[in-house]
């Protein structure tokens, strides 16, 4: 990405916004809101402001535009390189040219680690490792793991089920190369954030599905998990909160368009008939997200089955949290609880 003029004064502008005084920054923010029992925090709130005032809004472009618009403004709220991070780059054999991946080790770190498979956001159409690289920093470093991100196929060149058959190859690979990655094959989560929780959920299914190797965690982290209902929080925060209704519809329209079944298990696994025994799990969701009453049903499902999970609802946020760790403070507790939970869930594994 070309850092030009416009994007270092608006990252500057950024950054002055949210280190002005509470008092100032409230006023910028406006009142407080409070929708279903829950306060939205300031930062996020004021985050909003920030997105009405630059008129960002995905549905209402093309899939090339939302990505170019992306690459130049991802830099605005992720915040500098978490350091010290090592990276390698490397290709994830397949049928369909080979899929890149950014291996991420934090300084120090000993072989025979925990290492996380990590499925970057963005409705399956838009994201990158590079959009999500300071997200893959961060739980590389405070997770104290090896992180593995992948760059699945997007939709709508390559629509359902392309991107779930990447996340389940990328694992696998994951698996197989694991003393080659510097990991332990026992060790090994599935993790993403919206679009990527659901294909780390998706990969836990197919995996524990066929009998094994299947992945020792699950962080999912505001996952998108069923395509096919709408539920109370997308009424409820369908607007205005970041992701908007419109937005999930341009999404899924892309990935799973007229004529896919949006009942399959491998786009929704929240409807898989049988939950018994999938990994363990911590699911974050945000209590102003069109996405959250669904994450916390996989939740539920999860428990009913007997699989231990940790669900969290920041209730204070917004969808997409992990992505706006360089601005406030509230961003980056929310993605700190998480990075403690795959500390934990990969800790006593051998």
């Amino acid at each position: 990405m070309v850092n030009t003029l416009r994007s270092r004064v608006e990252a500057a502008g950024a950054q002055l916004a949210f280190g002005l005084p509470r008092p100032v920054r409230r006023l910028i923010a406006g009142r407080p809101i409070q929708v279903d029992g829950q306060v939205l925090s300031l930062d996020a709130q004021l985050l909003l402001r920030l997105q009405q005032f630059s008129g960002v809004a995905m549905s209402k472009r093309t899939p090339e535009l939302a990505r170019q618009v992306l690459a130049r403004s991802h830099h605005l709220v992720s915040g500098a390189p978490i350091e010290p991070v090592g990276k390698r780059e490397l290709t994830i054999p397949d049928d369909n040219g080979g899929i890149p991946a950014t291996l991420y080790t934090p300084q120090g770190l000993p072989g025979n680690s925990g290492l996380l498979v990590f499925y970057h956001g963005g409705g399956w159409v838009i994201g990158t490792r590079e959009s999500h690289d300071n997200a893959a920093r961060f739980f590389a470093k405070y997770a104290g793991v090896r992180v593995l991100s992948i760059e699945y196929r997007l939709a709508p060149e390559h629509p359902f089920p392309a991107a779930a058959d990447d996340a389940v190859t990328a694992f696998e690979f994951a698996y197989a190369k694991a003393q080659d990655l510097g990991a332990a094959p026992d060790r090994i989560a599935v993790g993403g954030d919206s679009a990527g929780g659901n294909l780390a959920a998706v990969a836990a299914q197919v995996m524990t599905g066929r009998g094994g190797p299947a992945p020792a965690f699950q962080l999912l982290l505001y996952p998108g998990v069923d395509a096919s209902t709408r539920r109370r929080s997308r009424e409820l925060f369908g607007s205005g909160f970041f992701l908007t209704d419109a937005d999930m519809t341009w999404f899924i329209d892309h990935y799973a368009p007229t004529g896919t079944d949006r009942t399959d298990p491998r786009l929704s696994p929240l409807l898989t008939e049988d939950f018994s025994g999938l990994p363990p799990a911590y699911i974050a969701t945000a209590g102003f997200d069109p996405l959250r009453d669904e994450g916390e049903a996989y939740g539920e499902k999860l428990r009913a089955a007997g699989v231990p999970v940790a669900v969290s609802r920041q209730a204070d946020l917004i969808h997409g949290y992990v992505n706006f760790l360089g601005i406030g403070r509230r961003f980056r507790e929310a993605t700190a609880e998480a990075a403690g939970a795959l500390r934990l869930g990969l800790s006593g594994l051998k």
